[in-house]
């Protein structure tokens, strides 16, 4: 069976990011289709998904499109259960659902002020109220998800499940914008800056799709963290 995944550039593109990374990282059987945003390649791109009109997109084999990065990933979900994209334990699944669809709908705050960009780092980026209140949320529900399953795993509930890909992108801000956070956080994020999913999506970044000259900001830049930059000591 085909499944194929219309994405747009992963240097930039957070959602593309965590439904892509989500594909490579269970090795899902589905083709990556990437369109460059704001060219015309995209809008070519998205006419193969109608009637999508944002990516991520997905394509399933009778030729339904589905929209939307959280119901793509429940529809992967369903057709691939033993890939374990969801926690096996209940609680667990229950509370990395809950995290998904936060993140889902919610910190934009965080995502206007820091657009996503895996080539550049950035050092000295002022922190908005609106955006502190973020980190803080964000703080929260790591830090309450990391105390219950810390055992199982370095991931939100122990082993890496949707809820991590959705949040990798986030992951990468705090990296990427030398944003504050406290020690749970900055293990999270170490434990992405050093997953070879995440490397390898970020190598595909820095080589796939043209400069976007919009997500250049005037802040001092700063090489790209490794792990051992964020992890706490």
């Amino acid at each position: 069976m085909t499944y194929s995944l219309a994405l747009a550039d992963p240097a930039h593109s957070s959602w593309s990011m965590r439904i892509g990374l989500l594909v490579q990282r269970f090795a899902l059987p589905a083709s990556l289709e990437f369109g460059d945003l704001y060219t015309p390649d995209f809008p070519r791109l998205m006419a193969g998904f109608a009637p999508a009109r944002t990516v991520p997109a997905l394509k399933l084999p009778d030729g339904t499109v589905v929209c939307e990065s959280l119901a793509i990933a429940e529809e992967l979900a369903s057709r691939f259960p033993d890939a374990g994209l969801w926690p096996a334990d209940p609680s667990a699944r229950a509370l990395a659902r809950g995290l998904a669809a936060e993140m889902h709908a919610g910190f934009g705050p965080l995502r206007q002020a820091c657009p996503m960009n895996l080539r550049v780092a950035y050092r000295d980026v002022p922190v908005s109220e609106a955006v502190g209140a973020d980190l803080t949320r964000l703080e929260t529900i790591w830090t309450a998800a990391r105390d219950r399953f810390a055992p199982l795993g370095p991931w939100l509930c122990g082993t890496y499940s949707i809820a991590d890909a959705f949040y990798a992108p986030i992951a990468a801000r705090i990296a990427g914008y030398s944003l504050p956070a406290g020690d749970v956080a900055r293990a999270y994020v170490a434990a992405h800056l050093s997953d070879p999913a995440f490397v390898a999506w970020r190598d595909l970044g820095l080589r796939q799709g043209p400069h976007q000259a919009a997500y250049d900001l005037d802040y001092p830049q700063i090489s790209w963290p490794g792990a051992e930059a964020i992890n706490p000591t």
